[in-house]
């Protein structure tokens, strides 16, 4: 059984960056398929970015040129860098792991973020 504690979450002014992290329990996590999601308040979860085992990575468009996943494997980590934040990423988001990069068996808790204006 995994286990995902995201970090670094807060207020954060409109233009503004933050660094989230997420760290595991498990040694193998260079393993898995990690990603992270985002929920909006009263909106359905959604994809943000997701990193291979080997690094490969991908991004949802809305966030794509400004957000950065990566992983530390040896750390048992991965981290999304997020820069010039908008309003509109304000959500909880939440890191993921799983077998491939359509299933993530494994959900942190999710840390918050707020973005103002």
């Amino acid at each position: 059984q995994v286990q995902l504690v995201e970090s670094g979450g807060g207020l954060v002014q409109a233009g503004g960056s933050l660094r989230l992290s997420c760290a595991a329990s498990e040694r193998t996590l260079s393993t898995y398929f990690m990603a992270w999601f985002r929920q909006a308040p009263g909106k359905e979860r959604e994809f943000v970015a997701h990193i291979s085992r080997n690094g490969n990575t991908y991004y949802a468009e809305s966030v794509k040129g400004r957000f950065t996943i990566s992983r530390d494997n040896a750390e048992n980590t991965v981290y999304l860098q997020m820069n010039s934040l908008k309003p509109e990423d304000t959500a909880d988001y939440y890191c993921a792991a799983g077998p491939t990069r359509f299933q993530y068996n494994y959900w942190g808790q999710g840390t918050q973020v707020t973005v103002a204006s």
